[in-house]
């Protein structure tokens, strides 16, 4: 037995038990027939003539229904007798490379079979114009030279900063199309002035460049599509708060507000851009947001598979394990540090060889607790709410909650033959 092993074997883990949690679920049954509903308003539809190239702006995010969306925007594209192809709008994702960039897209059903049309995925850009304080704006360079742009996206929380535009179609442009050379410009002055410059490069690339319109996506605390809207480029700026304010009604979140530690199951970029949304986890890497579970320690288990190496926001864990270390590539999570300057969120945390351990590394590394009544708290990820795990010692605080309620009796952790946990025997 190693010293490391010898140090922990005495650490007791609580018993926990399955706690369901509720909120509202507004949800859109028909994906596809209320996107060609948002394309056929005249003022969308308009925009579409015959002949023209339009370039269809997807990023990286796990986003739910993002590819049938996508198909039947490409669909109708078409039917109107114009050709669309599909550029990559995720910034230094992917390790800032052609590469890795369909690596995601692939990863999301995203491929020009599935979708019907080209993709042109590149890493070059093309300077359109200035922004008012003279900087260059630029776009992705196939995007550049088409007839038309139209970005789809996802309205969330951001995840280091706060202000009336943060992860939405303003951030798409700004940093996404931008590709990593202007997203690199757009994190120059840092997370304290984001809210400033996301809409200063994305005011200015919707001036300059031929954007047609944007499709904004609200998702539910369920991660269902909830709403879709098509916006007219030149109404972008006006009507993006009012839907980001719609998706922080609808987020999910942790219904205990702290606890000594916090197990995430799996991070990954295609759950979050920080691996760990911190509006659920409280692991904010910025002074500049706040909220989320307030945990003394927290434990990541396994970074996702469609991850693809990208380890972003591990660095906000205290400890994690061996089998997440093997998942690490610098080549895909570094390109994201050095664009945003935000580096621990590129860290390593203490590695411990198994779950069984890594928790227990959490546990024993806490201060001024009770050991015997540890308040735990277990996720499957910071996108999938529905369910989690609680300590015994988090009993009484549940029952008090009007949107949980408690399923089965407290047993202790399932550890499989080599310390590790099956997020199937706890999360469906």
């Amino acid at each position: 037995m190693s010293t490391v092993s010898k140090l922990l074997q005495d650490v007791e883990l609580p018993r926990m038990i399955r706690m369901e949690q509720r909120f509202p679920r507004p949800c859109i049954d028909d994906v596809e027939a209320a996107v060609r509903e948002e394309l056929h308003k005249p003022e969308i539809w308009s925009r579409i003539q015959p002949g023209m190239e339009i370039a269809v702006g997807v990023g990286s995010r796990g986003i739910t229904n993002y590819g049938r969306i996508i198909r039947t925007l490409t669909d109708e594209i078409k039917a109107a007798g114009a050709h669309p192809f599909i550029v990559a709008s995720m910034g230094s994702h992917g390790g800032a490379s052609e590469e890795g960039q369909r690596e995601i897209l692939k990863g999301y059903g995203i491929t020009e079979e599935a979708m019907g049309c080209p993709l042109k995925i590149g890493t070059a850009t093309k300077v359109i114009g200035e922004t008012e304080e003279g900087l260059p704006v630029q776009i992705d360079a196939y995007a550049a030279e088409a007839d038309g742009i139209i970005v789809v996206n996802r309205f969330k929380a951001h995840t280091a900063f706060t202000g009336p535009y943060e992860s939405g179609l303003m951030k798409m442009l700004a940093i996404g199309l931008a590709k990593q050379p202007g997203a690199d410009y757009c994190h120059d002055r840092g997370f304290g002035h984001m809210a400033e410059m996301v809409p200063l490069f994305g005011k200015a690339i919707i001036r300059f460049s031929r954007l047609l319109f944007g499709v904004g996506i609200v998702e539910n605390a369920y991660d269902e599509t909830c709403i879709l809207q098509a916006i007219p480029a030149e109404k972008i700026q006006e009507e993006e708060p009012k839907l980001l304010l719609l998706a922080k009604e609808n987020m999910s979140r942790i219904l205990i507000p702290a606890a000594d530690v916090l197990v995430v199951h799996e991070i990954g970029k295609n759950i979050s851009g920080d691996g760990m949304d911190p509006n659920v986890s409280g692991t904010f890497a910025t002074p500049y947001a706040k909220g989320g579970i307030k945990a003394q320690r927290v434990a990541v288990l396994n970074i996702a598979r469609e991850s693809h190496g990208n380890t972003i926001g591990w660095g906000m864990a205290d400890v994690s394990t061996k089998k997440a270390f093997k998942e690490f590539d610098p080549e895909k999570t570094y390109p994201n540090s050095l664009t945003c300057r935000v580096t621990q969120v590129s860290k390593i945390p203490m590695i411990f060889a198994n779950d069984r351990e890594c928790i227990q590394a959490a546990i024993k590394t806490c201060s001024d607790i009770d050991r015997k009544q540890v308040k735990l708290v277990y996720i499957k990820n910071t996108l999938h709410m529905k369910e989690i795990w609680i300590s015994e010692a988090l009993i009484k605080e549940a029952k008090g909650l009007e949107q949980a309620s408690l399923a089965g009796e407290p047993e202790e952790l399932r550890f499989d033959e080599e310390g590790n946990l099956r997020a199937e025997a706890y999360f469906h």
